[in-house]
């Protein structure tokens, strides 16, 4: 029997049962290493030698227990997104007076702002993701970035260069489309965007503050949608991009509440990318029920069940039930298995142990196992 497009396309795009989103606990050895750096007492060079070898250490870890895909836990990071964003042409990191406002928390004082025309060559990231391809074997290499969302959200505009917010959106639209082609033309099949704002727009409390900034949330998603489908438009066939939606990640605590059926239609009918990382793992995310918006059969859904922000191994028949019930909206055969989010999104790291954090790995592992046998 003949495959169909959509078959044909999936099948040149490997998606694992088990999943994970990126970010792990920085070793000691890195933080250390970091500080030193930051101190004048080692050089760069003598930085990423460290940090090259904790990665190979914690990418050999990574396959030992089963992950068909591996990542370089963000060590070369302070941040899930900054570091990313600051190094695109045309932007610059900054100290701001204070930092993102987490329940009961605050992270440290950092943003980034628009000081030129957008672009993106010769990002430092290419390397970074070039050593992880280097090692990852027989593996997939996951790349993971912020999504062109980000930019915006968390970013200050400047008029003087951005005048027309339509320029604006075009230029950014285009930069991710060099970066999407650069990372590919690095070996990268495997990239994932992540995204806080479509948590943001779930959120009342988010929405309301989101105005206060004189946004519109619907417009502001809308738009959001239109300059990820322009970026990742005409993209090679076997490169396999998927989102991963974040409500907050910071030392183990969080920032929005809300379920996805605020934005539910707009994420599974409207963004053509390849998959979603959902985070489930608490009541704040709400039902399986705006899953019903997946109507395309090759769209893969990654059930964030287990979370990473306690070391406490979840009950496997109730995460085999949860699976289930969102198996009642979605084909079983298009979801999969994941921890939340990642386990350090920031370089401090959440509050539990590194062997903690493998074993919430293994964990989603052998339910994976078990329920797509």
């Amino acid at each position: 029997m003949a495959q169909s497009s959509n078959q044909l396309l999936q099948s040149k795009k490997s998606f694992f049962r088990a999943d994970q989103v990126g970010s792990l606990l920085r070793s000691e050895r890195v933080k250390k290493a970091r500080l030193q750096r930051a101190a004048g007492e080692i050089t760069a060079e003598q930085l990423r030698l460290i940090e090259n070898e904790e990665i190979t250490r914690i990418v050999e870890k990574q396959k030992e227990i089963g992950l068909q895909a591996v990542t370089d836990g963000e060590f070369r990071r302070a941040w899930w997104h900054f570091d990313f964003l600051e190094n695109l042409d045309g932007v610059e990191g900054y100290d701001k007076e204070s930092g993102i406002q987490f329940h009961q928390t605050q992270t440290k004082s950092h943003s980034v702002r628009i000081v030129s025309k957008l672009d993106f060559k010769n990002h430092p990231m290419l390397e970074d993701y070039k050593f992880l391809h280097s090692i990852a074997g027989e593996h997939t290499a996951k790349m993971t970035i912020p999504s062109p969302s980000m930019l915006h959200f968390r970013g200050e505009m400047n008029k003087a260069v951005y005048a027309d917010k339509e320029e604006f959106f075009s230029d950014l639209a285009r930069t991710y489309k060099k970066a999407i082609r650069a990372f590919y033309d690095a070996g990268c099949r495997y990239l994932q965007l992540d995204d806080t704002s479509w948590a943001y727009f779930c959120s009342e409390e988010e929405r309301d503050q989101i105005r206060a900034r004189g946004l519109d949330p619907v417009y502001l998603s809308a738009l959001y949608a239109k300059t990820i489908n322009e970026a990742v438009a005409d993209r090679p066939d076997d490169l396999r991009i998927t989102m991963h939606i974040c409500r907050g990640n910071f030392r183990s605590t969080w920032i929005s509440s809300g379920g996805y059926e605020p934005v539910a239609e707009t994420l599974f009918e409207g963004l053509n990318i390849d998959g979603f990382f959902l985070e489930y793992d608490s009541d704040r995310a709400g039902g399986f029920e705006p899953l019903r918006f997946v109507k395309r059969p090759d769209l893969q859904i990654v059930l964030g069940l287990i979370t990473s922000k306690v070391g406490e191994l979840e009950n496997p028949d109730d995460i085999k039930r949860r699976i289930d019930e969102a198996s009642r909206f979605v084909d079983v055969n298009q979801l999969s298995l994941s921890p939340q989010c990642g386990f350090a999104s920031t370089e401090e790291g959440n509050l539990l142990t590194e062997e903690q954090q493998w074993a919430k790995l293994r964990h989603v592992i052998e339910i994976a196992q078990d329920v797509w046998k």
